[in-house]
């Protein structure tokens, strides 16, 4: 069944890249940025769309990296990680953590949390997290973090889907949440 738009089959097997990321990118998600500290204690971070929460007894959350990145290196070799939740208007915070260079934090206003790992200011979360396990996802590492602190504040999040940022206006966002039945999944019979 589609919704009246082409239909691109992939038959049975493994996908190609490019399918796989169309397939995928239809699925709108938060963005996030993770940060930590190197071996040397400097801030370290990226943008992430790859992240979840796991389990909420105990509170247990993961983080989706490529284990070419350098920021791989870092994650699992760190004690822990923060994960900054974006808002709406946060999108220069998206691009500059998921491009190249050394001086992401330049400028930004942090606060230290737990490890010292740097809390971006104004963000809509914080979820600082002690390195649980490194799980293999593939060419992915799929790094488990366990809660140890968390903060959130005003703001709408920061979505992304289909290669793009998505802007909702505010009185959308309203609207969306007027009618919404909270925690309807909780209450999902399977």
């Amino acid at each position: 069944m589609t919704n009246g738009g082409p239909v691109v089959l992939v038959p049975d097997g493994d996908p190609d890249v490019a399918s796989m990321r169309r397939a995928v990118g239809q699925f709108a998600t938060g963005v996030t940025v993770i940060t930590t500290l190197t071996d040397e204690g400097e801030p370290a971070g990226c943008t992430v769309s790859a992240f979840a929460s796991l389990s909420l007894d105990p509170p247990l959350v993961l983080v989706c990296i490529d284990k070419g990145r350098v920021m791989h290196q870092r994650l699992t070799a760190a004690g822990g990680y923060v994960v900054n939740v974006l808002r709406t208007d946060q999108r220069d915070l998206a691009v500059r953590f998921a491009g190249r260079g050394d001086d992401r934090f330049s400028g930004l206003r942090t606060t230290p949390g737990r490890h010292g790992i740097p809390l971006i200011d104004d963000v809509i979360a914080h979820i600082q997290c002690d390195l649980h396990s490194v799980l293999d996802g593939g060419d992915h590492a799929i790094i488990v973090g366990r809660v140890r602190a968390l903060a959130t504040h005003a703001g709408d999040p920061l979505l992304y889907a289909q290669g793009a940022f998505l802007d909702l206006p505010p009185a959308q966002w309203e609207f969306a949440l007027a009618d919404a039945q909270h925690e309807w999944l909780l209450n999902a019979p399977w």
